[in-house]
């Protein structure tokens, strides 16, 4: 692979939920529930919305692309040299919700962020599950 390549890695974390697209999507949009399981925020649901994750570790800063309620939610995620995309998708199934996040633009170089994204989003879709599972 030459250095000039613009090829870029993705990381996708799936999971069946047994909760309708509605009570995931809250849980992706509001800002309380945002802070429990993934960050402090500022977000708001509005596409070109700018907004800022904080953690201890420092800040993610991001801007909504794209909104379609209870169904796609796309924002940029900008953080300590990355620039990436993540897109959450909701599908309805017979016994609740298909949910994906993909998170795209890590560079081959960018192995750390990429594994770190890796492990990362399987801790926010374990508590992203129990927030949805005691929200009304």
């Amino acid at each position: 692979m030459n250095k000039e390549s613009t090829e870029t890695l993705s990381v996708v974390t799936e999971r069946e939920m047994p909760h309708p697209p509605e009570k995931i999507w809250r849980a992706l949009t509001q800002q309380p529930l945002i802070e429990e399981w993934l960050m402090k925020n500022d977000f708001e649901p509005r596409v070109d919305h700018r907004f800022k994750f904080r953690a201890d570790w420092g800040e993610v800063d991001g801007q909504v692309l794209a909104v379609e309620p209870n169904k796609t939610l796309t924002y940029t995620w900008v953080a300590m040299g990355l620039e990436s995309v993540v897109t959450w998708t909701l599908t309805p199934t017979s016994t609740g919700t298909h949910v994906r996040v993909e998170q795209t633009g890590f560079r081959p170089d960018q192995q750390r962020a990429y594994n770190g994204a890796k492990y990362g989003w399987q801790q926010f879709f374990a508590a992203l599950e129990q927030v949805v599972a005691r929200t009304d």
